[in-house]
């Protein structure tokens, strides 16, 4: 049986379609993680605002102070 030889242009093809796929993989994966990342910081921000002391000045000491 002959070896299967495929020519350099075809071969060149096949790898730049590669590359072009493994890239678009790689930005759709890369917008996901941001967006799932920005959710997490939103949830954290309404967490951490929930959490947060009121402070009140305190007219002793003219500091102020948690609530």
């Amino acid at each position: 049986m002959p070896p299967f030889i495929i020519p350099p242009l075809v071969k060149w093809t096949l790898v730049a379609l590669g590359g072009a796929a493994m890239v678009h993989w790689v930005v759709r994966e890369v917008k996901r993680a941001n967006e799932e990342l920005e959710r997490a910081k939103v949830r954290a921000r309404v967490t951490d605002r929930e959490r947060r002391p009121y402070l009140r000045l305190d007219p002793a000491t003219g500091e102020y102070r948690p609530q």
